[in-house]
């Protein structure tokens, strides 16, 4: 199953994520509607995931305890996550690739151990994410659109690049 496109953004005190909704198996489009994204932790955290479903899903409720774990401390949160999932021995065959971000933060988190909070805010996963990471900046650049505007707009250019990625795209924000 082909992941698509996840992006996050965190600019000018504003965040919002977002993803389109297509779910592709080879070369067949099997769903147009896929929410990829939510909200954690009271809603002060948005979340997204590439890759397998049911990995992604395993990664958000181990993320959600060690949320409570930690009371809402997102980095420190972040970090033990990751080294739960590189160390355990199930979790290191998850197939997934999560975008977590906050009003103060945002991660890209593998299971190969990798924690990459980005300098400029944005987080981009999936087929089409390095797409929209170009079209995100240069809309954050060049353009006085807000942060859902860039979110969507970014996403949208990336579907007319990426055959992964379509216009159905949901969007959450702090």
């Amino acid at each position: 199953m082909k992941s698509t496109t996840i992006l996050g953004l965190k600019h000018k005190g504003m965040v919002a994520i977002g993803c389109d909704g297509q779910v592709t198996t080879g070369e067949t489009i099997m769903k147009h509607t896929a929410r990829k994204i939510r909200k954690m932790y009271n809603n002060k955290i948005l979340t997204g995931f590439a890759g397998s479903t049911a990995d992604a899903l395993t990664l958000f409720e181990r993320f959600e305890t060690k949320l409570e774990e930690f009371r809402g401390n997102l980095p420190r949160s972040v970090v033990e996550l990751a080294k739960d999932w590189r160390q355990d021995k199930v979790l290191r065959r998850l197939e997934a690739l999560l975008a977590i971000l906050d009003k103060d933060h945002a991660y890209l988190i593998s299971g190969s151990g990798d924690i990459i909070e980005p300098d400029d805010g944005i987080v981009a996963i999936g087929s089409g994410g390095p797409y929209a990471l170009t079209a995100c900046r240069a809309l954050v650049k060049y353009s006085n659109l807000s942060v859902r505007e860039i979110v969507e707009e970014s996403i949208r250019i990336a579907a007319g690049v990426c055959i992964y990625t379509n216009t159905e795209i949901f969007i959450e924000e702090l």
